[in-house]
């Protein structure tokens, strides 16, 4: 874990879909790397932390999994909870392989661009459909601007010191001419 990561913040492990059939069981979309892993953390919690689903048992649908929950509750209940995003603590998650981070602990981490003074922080990780961006709030003006998330855009994430490197940030700040950006 970083220096920014908070061991109790919630993260997002996935979503109700309502309800499915009548004897209680429930559709659930996993969000994790490992779909089946969602079903090892425990109870999963609303965005306040309150219990909502303790899984007895998962298999899979079609592009969800039919959960038979601990929790009884009627057909129109689990229907009224469709598009509840189901969370754990951070804590509770493994341990990322080396090499490896959770996205969540990339929010927050300096961004340096040449030198020993920060250029910026990042503020959230981004993905539109294509692949991951990091959102970078810059120190100077504090716009923010959006970074492809690969090793030729960002060779350097260095958790323990909690800092990432973005050589070419100020291309991806400067206003592209011609509406385009850096290759």
């Amino acid at each position: 874990m970083s220096k920014t990561s908070n061991p109790d913040r919630l993260i997002v492990v996935g979503v109700i879909k309502g309800a499915h059939g009548v004897r209680g069981d429930v559709r659930v979309k996993s969000f994790t790397a490992d779909p089946d892993a969602m079903f090892t953390y425990g109870a999963l919690l609303d965005e306040a932390g309150k219990p909502v689903l303790t899984p007895r048992s998962a298999r899979p649908g079609k592009d969800h999994f039919i959960v038979r929950p601990a929790e009884q509750k009627q057909k129109e209940d689990w229907d009224g909870l469709r598009g509840t995003l189901l969370h754990v603590p951070r804590a509770q998650l493994p341990a990322p392989e080396e090499d490896e981070f959770y996205i969540e602990d990339l929010v927050g981490l300096s961004v340096f661009s040449g030198g020993n003074v920060p250029a910026g922080t990042v503020k959230a990780v981004q993905n539109f459909g294509a692949d991951d961006l990091l959102e970078v709030r810059l120190a100077a003006g504090g716009e923010t601007v959006l970074v492809p998330f690969t090793l030729v855009d960002v060779p350097t994430v260095d958790l323990a010191a909690g800092r990432i490197v973005i050589p070419t940030l100020e291309d991806w700040a400067a206003p592209a001419e011609d509406g385009d950006r850096p290759d």
